[in-house]
């Protein structure tokens, strides 16, 4: 009887040790995520520079655009602490660079304020960002 009770408290440290480390690696990895979300997007504010600076390659200018966007969408869906309207929003202003890049382009100044405010962990970038999503017309080109 007295070896089955040592080896339950046993049993029961180990299992708050393994839990620990689960939600130690947990926080670990989110903020591996949060850390390459905002690398994506700092690299989109870096190409929408690019673009509106220089009279250069635009094609290759907003194929680096898309493709930063498509990286902080991708991670914006494994971060836990973005709700589910930041999300949305992420996914919407990507959709809207790859979709309708004539018009994008017109409001890369508004998108990259937005962009940049995220980065700053401002929620009015979000907000910013929707309605620079809003204002596209989804209608045309």
């Amino acid at each position: 009887m007295i070896r089955a009770i040592v080896l339950l408290i046993i049993t029961f440290i180990a299992l708050l040790v393994f839990i620990g480390l689960y939600v130690d690696e947990t926080r670990r990895v989110q903020e591996t995520y949060r850390k390459q979300y905002k690398t994506s997007l700092n690299g989109v504010v870096e190409s929408m520079t690019s673009y509106l600076d220089n009279d250069g390659d635009h094609d290759l200018r907003y194929a680096r655009i898309l493709s930063d966007m498509s990286s902080a969408n991708s991670f914006a869906f494994l971060i836990d602490s973005l709700s589910d309207d930041q999300k949305k929003t992420i996914n919407e202003l990507h959709a809207c660079i790859m979709k309708y890049p004539e018009q994008m382009s017109e409001r890369f100044e508004e998108t990259r304020t937005a962009i940049n405010d995220i980065i700053a962990d401002t929620d009015k970038g979000y907000e910013e960002a929707a309605a620079v999503v809003d204002s596209v017309d989804k209608q045309g080109n």
